[in-house]
Formats: structure tokens, C-alpha cells, sequence
């Protein structure tokens, strides 16, 4: 699908789109519960549903009404290699489920997109090897077979937090207390927070034992309870963008207190707008694309910690990079930096790539706002966000979408 994208500038007011990574953790919790939990405020997005289907495949029940989802969960885990657990292009849906795969020590298959197994998996295979449990890849399966036990689990905490989040889904079930040593320089670190906080809500508890070690008790068990998904700063950065461009929209329905690391948005668009800043995007490195965005249509900007961004739905340095280079901006891609220079910044061109990414896709719209653009390959924003555009138009965006 392709999307022409008018100079235009957005007004009036809009709530927040659900948090993504809270109806991920809150879907899981629920489904290992013995009981039914009910939470509001989930979006259907695609990487939503894979969590949903993966849910459906280990014998949760889950029913919808609307942005209610009703889940009834068993209080354990049952795989069957002939159910696979289809995880779609996922990331945090597969990371978060392959522990839980190895709860019941029955052979598991998780299935999803080639570009979802060309991202890292190395802890979980590295545990697996060491706890003698199967663990075997190809470009669409990772098949499990074997259990995993209780203990001291050593994590890098450079890598996705999203392993660690993992395991602390499963270790509560487990017999017997597990701890999780996580090595310096932890990123990501408001992530693993968030799941922390999640467990407490369906009566797991799991304590940082000091800044780089996590306690685990065994033999807990998931509370079924009734919740609300927050609003979501990972989306909401967004539109918040759109302000920082010259559009004026009130956002609702964010939590000031919230723990999401991306609620940093509201100080490095400040910093975008003042001058040329050094930006830390280690625990939140999905802002990258956008404030990439944003500092070549203002000063520049300098951005560290930005390794990760490798290794997401796309390699999001080089893909803007290439992108905002239609826009007359220069960027340079290090290995753990990136530098967006300011430049005689115009209208693209060439017609814009999405590169099969939604937050590239996302952050190229925003952009095109102030020249005007087209961006091929905007399906895309179905993975986190489908009324992306809808959401724009509403805001007075000029929005033509188009199928190729």
C-alpha cells in the first residue's frame, strides 16, 4: 500500500492509543491464571493478536468484546508440537513465550515471518544448551522440547530486556526460588519495570535485589484480577512529533506516573527544539526512528546507545538514514551512534520505503507533513498502530492511501 502524505499541519485533540507492551504483558498474566481476568483497553494490532493466538495455542481461552478482553486461563502450560504457537513477525511475543514453552516439558513449535528469526535469539539458546533442552531453528520454526529448572540465570543487560521479561514470566512457577544476575550496562531497564509491575497485579512478586540482580520466588501462582491498559508513550511520541513540527493536538489518556522508558519523548523534543543534543536512546531505543525524524527537520542531532536499533522489524539506523536522505539530510551510521546533521532540508526526492517497519513507517508520515511525500509499503503501521492514518485525517492531515 502506498500513502500520499499532503503538507499539512494536525489540530484538535485525540486519547492516547493503548500501551502495546502492557496488553502484551497483561494478555500473558491472564492466561496463566486459573480463572477469568478481564482487561480493557486492547488494541488490535497485529503483534496484539500473535500474543492472543500464542495464547490459544497453549489451551488459554480468549474472547473479545470490543476493547474487552475476556481470558480464561488454566494455571498451567500445555504445548503440543502439533499446535504451533504462531508469533507472526513479533518480537516480544516470541521472546516473551518461549520460556513458558518450557514449563510443561512437552515439545513446543513456534512459528512466525523470516525476518522475525533473523533477530537474535542467543540467551534463550545458550540456556537451553546448558540445561540439556532442545532447542533448533530454522528460517520460520524454533521447535523446544524439555524443562526448564530453577536457579541463577547470568543475562547481558545490553541485550532486549524482552528475554529477561521472559523469564520472569515463567520462573514464578517453578518449584523452587531462581535468580537472575543481569551484567552491566542494563538498557531497557523501565521494560523489565514494567513487567515487574504487571506480575504484581496478578499477585506474583519479584523484587530487584539490588541494581543488577533480580529475586525470584518459586512455587508462586497468577491471580486472576480486572484491569485497564494504559495509554501508550510509545505510540502517543508520534503525534507528539506532529506538535514539534508546528501542529497543535492535546493528547489524553497518558499516565503521567507511568513507568514506560518511552515517556522520554517529552524531554528529547524539547532538547530537539533548543539546539543539537546528545541523545541516550538505550532504554528507549524505539524512539529512534522518530526522533531521527524530528532532528532532521530541525538542528540535528547527536544519538548514542543506538546498537539495538540493529536489530529490530528493520536495521532502523541504516533505514532512516536512507530515507532522510531524500529529505537532503545526511545522516552517519556508527556502531553504537548515529549522527543526524542538519541540512537543506526539502521535500523527498524520491518516493519513501517503509521498509516493511512501522515505526519507520510512522516517523516518514510524520515528516512528510511538512513537505508533503509518498511512502510505499505503509501496511506496515498494522503491527502497533492500524488507524494510524485514520488517526491523521481526523486531525486534519492531508491522507491518500492507495494500494499498489
Amino acid at each position: 500500500m502506498r500513502v500520499k502524505i499532503g503538507q499539512s499541519k494536525a489540530a484538535g485533540s485525540m486519547t492516547a492509543p493503548p500501551s502495546k507492551s502492557m496488553a502484551h504483558r497483561y494478555l500473558i498474566c491472564s492466561g496463566l491464571c486459573a480463572g477469568e481476568s478481564i482487561i480493557r483497553g486492547i488494541d488490535v494490532s497485529e503483534d496484539v493478536s500473535a500474543t492472543v493466538d500464542c495464547l490459544r495455542a497453549i489451551g488459554v481461552k480468549v474472547y473479545r468484546d470490543g476493547e474487552t478482553v475476556h481470558v480464561i486461563g488454566t494455571g498451567s502450560v500445555h504445548t503440543d508440537a502439533a499446535v504451533p504457537l504462531p508469533c507472526r513477525e513479533s518480537g516480544s511475543t516470541q521472546r516473551f513465550f518461549v520460556p513458558l514453552c518450557l514449563l510443561g516439558g512437552g515439545e513446543a513449535v513456534l512459528t512466525g515471518e523470516q525476518g522475525l528469526f533473523k533477530r537474535p535469539l542467543d540467551v534463550y539458546q545458550k540456556i537451553c544448551r546448558e540445561q540439556g533442552i532442545r532447542f533448533e531453528q530454522d528460517t520460520c520454526s524454533l521447535y523446544l522440547n524439555g524443562t526448564l529448572t530453577p536457579g541463577e540465570y547470568k543475562v547481558k543487560g545490553n541485550i532486549s530486556s524482552q528475554f529477561i521479561s521472559g523469564l520472569l514470566f515463567a520462573l514464578p512457577l517453578l518449584q523452587s526460588d531462581s535468580k537472575i544476575s543481569i551484567l552491566p550496562p542494563i538498557e531497557s531497564r523501565p521494560y523489565i519495570n514494567l513487567t515487574i509491575s504487571a506480575l504484581k497485579k496478578f499477585g506474583v512478586e519479584v523484587k530487584w535485589a539490588d541494581e543488577k540482580t533480580i529475586t525470584v520466588k518459586g512455587n508462586q501462582s497468577y491471580t486472576p484480577c480486572e484491569t485497564a491498559v494504559e495509554g501508550d508513550y510509545s505510540n502517543a511520541a508520534f503525534f507528539a512529533a506532529l506538535n514539534a513540527l508546528g501542529s497543535s493536538i492535546d493528547i489524553g489518556g497518558l499516565d503521567a506516573d507511568s513507568l514506560q522508558g518511552d515517556k522520554a519523548y517529552e524531554r528529547y523534543l524539547q532538547m530537539l527544539d533548543a539546539g543539537t543534543p546528545t541523545i541516550h536512546l538505550g532504554d528507549c531505543p524505539d524512539l529512534g526512528p522518530i526522533l531521527m525524524a524530528v532532528a532532521a527537520a530541525k538542528n540535528g542531532a547527536v544519538f548514542d546507545d543506538t546498537r539495538r536499533l540493529k536489530i529490530k522489524e528493520s536495521d532502523r539506523g541504516s533505514a532512516m538514514a536512507q530515507e532522510l536522505k531524500k529529505f537532503g539530510t545526511s545522516v552517519t551510521v556508527y556502531e553504537n551512534s548515529i549522527v543526524v546533521y542538519p541540512a537543506d532540508f526539502h521535500q523527498p526526492d524520491a518516493v519513501l520505503c517503509g521498509h516493511n517497519d512501522h515505526r519507520i513507517v510512522m516517523s516518514l508520515s510524520v515528516l512528510a507533513t511538512r513537505t508533503g511525500g509518498i511512502i510505499e509499503g505503509a501496511e506496515a503501521v498494522k503491527k502497533s498502530l492500524p488507524d494510524f492514518f485514520e488517526r491523521l485525517k481526523a486531525l486534519g492531515i492531508e491522507v491518500e492511501q492507495y494500494d499498489i
